[in-house]
């Protein structure tokens, strides 16, 4: 069936502005139609229904910041990319307020015009997707694992094995893997999921304080102690006490600990009382136990206490295909929380998500998402809501992911032609320039422009 081509509207009150980008833009394949003002610009946008539109900001009778105000009264949906030659950071800022998908200067750039309408178009389709809907708040939860990979699949299969025991469960793993969720799982999977779930950080809290954290503490057991306390174990009863970083614990902390393990019971600091308790032990740590055993920082007769069921969570660079639908529950949160309406991220910028190796695992990813649903001036996050950082390490993926061929020779022949496409635009489609940039004589460059199919 017939694709028909995308249509880019510009409105532009100069002649020569009209016909400069009409060629430009024909020449890559869209359809364009021209307007010499706003109100002539609203009707075509009315009667033609654009997938994006160039807009002048200087006009006569009616100017782009008035016509974009008009635009997006009318709920069109339609990424608007402004034009002008009067740049000033009050022009601009007001002009991404009302929801300009971009804003460029004269005089304008080959690569950026094509660059900015490619994923001007590619917002306008994903808006059209019949699955984006309104998210509503009873529709998201924030603390549930994301993931259907094979590794987090037997994960989930861990836990529901486990969750109705009393077993003692290590939950291994980088930092920002995600091990407070399981741990979550583990308790509200289980018997003990109407009681308590008390979590306690052993690495943000001095020593000193750590066992009066954990076991409480009678009134004048030490300076401060105004009153008697209840530890962490005591709230914890019949429940579930989450130890994070466990491996961070003095040994002196260790031995207390592996008391209560073995016999449940325990005293309040600067008491003589025993009390006795119910509870589950779920720890975590991103530290390699066995080595610190080695190292004399671990108990041995503990670590074996800790680890009757080992659960390892693994990096997200090793779970890269849970990303999408990892990004996509972080957005979701992330929309309710600041009030933004935002349908996800672009097929470039996924891509650059699905390529990065983060260091910083789920935290790192929820922090850019976060950070790009903040930044974003429209309802689809681009590239360019990404941190430089990440968009530098992933420079090639921006068309190695387009690769297609069934063989060595035509998978060759299409990363040439990229590479000659992408020099092509950088040097606004100089061959002399795009020669020098590429290392070879124009003649050469000719040859291959033509045997590649660029030229005819």
């Amino acid at each position: 069936m017939f694709k028909l081509a995308k249509l880019v509207l510009v409105i532009d009150d100069e002649q020569s502005v009209q016909e400069a980008l009409r060629d430009i833009l024909e020449d890559s394949g869209y359809r364009v139609e021209c307007a010499s003002n706003g109100r002539e610009g609203l009707e075509l946008i009315d009667r033609l229904g654009p997938d994006a539109v160039l807009l002048d900001i200087r006009m006569p009778e009616m100017d782009g910041i008035k016509a974009l105000e008009i635009i997006n009264q009318r709920g069109k949906n339609l990424p608007v990319i402004l034009i002008t030659a009067y740049g000033s950071t009050e022009t601009t800022i007001e002009a991404m307020k009302l929801g300009a998908f971009d804003y460029l200067m004269k005089p304008l750039k080959v690569n950026e015009i094509l660059e900015t309408v490619k994923k001007a178009v590619e917002v306008k389709e994903m808006l059209q997707r019949p699955e984006l809907k309104d998210i509503k708040k009873d529709q998201v939860k924030t603390d549930i694992m994301i993931g259907r990979s094979t590794v987090m699949q037997n994960i989930y299969k861990t836990i529901g094995r486990i969750a109705n025991s009393n077993a003692t469960v290590l939950i291994r793993g980088e930092s920002g893997t995600g091990k407070e969720l399981v741990a979550r799982a583990i308790h509200f999977n289980s018997i003990r999921k109407d009681k308590n779930f008390v979590k306690i950080n052993c690495a943000s809290i001095p020593e000193n304080l750590l066992e009066s954290e954990l076991f409480g503490h009678e009134k004048g057991a030490f300076t401060g102690a105004v009153v008697a306390k209840q530890g962490k174990f005591e709230l914890a009863h019949q429940g579930t006490i989450f130890l994070d970083e466990i491996g961070e614990m003095s040994l002196a902390t260790q031995a207390k600990l592996l008391r209560v393990l073995q016999e449940r019971e325990f005293e309040r600091v600067g008491g003589t009382e025993t009390i006795r308790v119910d509870v589950r032990i779920v720890a975590a740590t991103n530290k390699d136990l066995e080595k610190s055993i080695d190292e004399g920082t671990f108990r041995e007769d503990l670590y074996y206490r800790i680890n009757v069921v080992d659960i390892v969570m693994p990096p997200l660079r090793e779970r890269k295909e849970d990303i999408p639908e990892l990004v996509e529950h972080i957005i979701k949160n992330c929309c309710l929380e600041h009030g933004k309406t935002i349908t996800g991220f672009s097929r470039e910028a996924m891509k650059l998500l699905e390529a990065y190796d983060w260091p910083g695992n789920i935290r790192e990813l929820k922090n850019v998402c976060e950070r790009a649903v903040l930044m974003s001036s429209g309802p689809v996050l681009t590239i360019e809501d990404l941190p430089l950082s990440l968009q530098k390490s992933n420079r090639r993926v921006e068309w190695l992911g387009e690769i297609q061929g069934d063989s060595l020779k035509e998978i060759v022949a299409e990363v040439e032609r990229e590479v000659i496409l992408k020099a092509l635009e950088e040097n606004n489609w100089n061959r002399s320039a795009t020669a020098q940039a590429l290392k070879i004589n124009r003649s050469s460059l000719y040859a291959k422009m033509k045997e590649l199919g660029i030229i005819e």
